[in-house]
């Protein structure tokens, strides 16, 4: 698992070239990219090419960017959200233009932002809270640049907001701000990109496409920072309140990965730990319950937990020996165990331990693996 290794020794998730793409659980629209509309509660291979570099899942839509800089998509696309131009649904991966310079992709509630290899930052799709960063509210079906900034390193989509960190170590959001998950210290929406205080020292997240007006920022210190929604105690604060600025989760400097769900958020440590809080009705959380926990909690005692991903009401993670595990809600066989059993702590899926990327939609999981 050379990639799992350069990982660790980074303090980054590599974008591998050459692996295949995956996906299981609910295929209605044909978000999962098989050609067809079918549940599938195993993981099934999209296609046969071994090009895939990154990979994301929007609300019912999937991402994909090979390792020649193209950028493909798949899904529904009622709003333009797939970028072809148009708002028909595709079953199989459609290529979004003809250029070759994608390099990262977040797709989140019907909309997606991209980041290309110049530094640019685009959008395109559902814009009914200014969540494109365009300075408006019109839909849009194909890629438009935001702004005219080359310094973009990392973009997340959420529900109806956006996040993103330049290249200085400022951190950006924009879109619905009425729970205060803009972090700007109000509730009101913005159209644009609006710097969150002065700080240059943030690092890194995971907002998911089912993130429910809640992010979470690790910054180069090691730090844990979350704002936004937190009625469900998913900002690890203690707590069940709404926060609109950014607050600390504890006081410790060793957090390495994060991720959020619909209303839980997951993290990993740099001793390799795996640690939930927040909602947990369908035992999303790994704790081997469904009790709701307002303050990190670990899952399990074991060691090698590297990166963490988070769908509406189910989870994963890929360990350091490159194996998957899943939990949670499995209604639609999302958990990718060729079955519809709910569970409350991790299972591995499968015996492979050459997975290397996870991401979750509604109901449905890609991934990507060598083969």
């Amino acid at each position: 698992m050379q990639q799992v290794n350069a990982a660790i020794a980074a303090g980054t998730w590599p974008v591998a070239p050459g692996p295949a793409l995956f996906s299981w659980g609910r295929g209605t629209s044909g978000r999962l990219g098989l050609g067809n509309t079918l549940d599938y509660s195993s993981p099934k291979q999209i296609g046969a090419l071994l090009k895939w570099a990154n990979v994301s899942a929007g609300s019912e839509q999937g991402f994909g960017i090979k390792d020649d800089g193209t950028l493909w998509s798949w899904g529904r696309n009622v709003y333009g959200e797939l970028g072809l131009g148009n708002t028909t649904y595709y079953s199989s991966p459609k290529q979004v233009g003809a250029l070759t310079n994608w390099l990262k992709i977040a797709g989140g509630n019907y909309f997606a932002l991209a980041i290309k290899t110049d530094g640019t930052l685009w959008s395109w799709g559902r814009n009914q809270n200014g969540q494109l960063g365009l300075g408006n509210t019109t839909y849009i079906s194909s890629p438009q640049q935001v702004g005219s900034l080359t310094n973009w390193s990392l973009a997340g989509a959420g529900n109806a907001s956006a996040i993103a960190i330049k290249t200085d170590g400022t951190l950006w959001t924009w879109g619905s701000g009425g729970n205060g998950q803009l972090g700007l210290g109000n509730t009101t929406s913005y159209s644009s990109p609006k710097q969150v205080g002065a700080l240059t020292n943030w690092f890194k997240f995971s907002p998911s496409s089912q993130t429910y007006q809640t992010f979470n920022v690790i910054k180069t210190d090691g730090t844990l920072w979350t704002w936004g929604y937190g009625v469900q105690g998913q900002l690890g604060l203690g707590n069940t309140t709404n926060y609109s600025s950014p607050k600390q989760v504890g006081a410790l400097t060793t957090w390495y990965n994060v991720a959020q769900g619909q209303i839980a958020t997951f993290a990993t440590k740099t001793d390799g730990t795996l640690w939930s809080w927040g909602y947990n009705n369908k035992g999303q959380l790994g704790l081997g319950d469904t009790t709701a926990r307002s303050s990190p909690t670990q899952i399990g005692s074991l060691t090698g937990w590297l990166q963490v991903g988070a769908g509406l009401y189910n989870s994963f993670a890929i360990k350091s020996n490159g194996t998957l595990w899943a939990w949670g809600s499995n209604n639609r066989g999302q958990l990718g165990l060729g079955n519809t059993t709910y569970y409350s702590s991790p299972i591995q899926v499968g015996a492979l331990t050459t997975w290397l990327q996870i991401s979750a939609g509604r109901y449905f999981t890609n991934s990507i693996k060598n083969t």
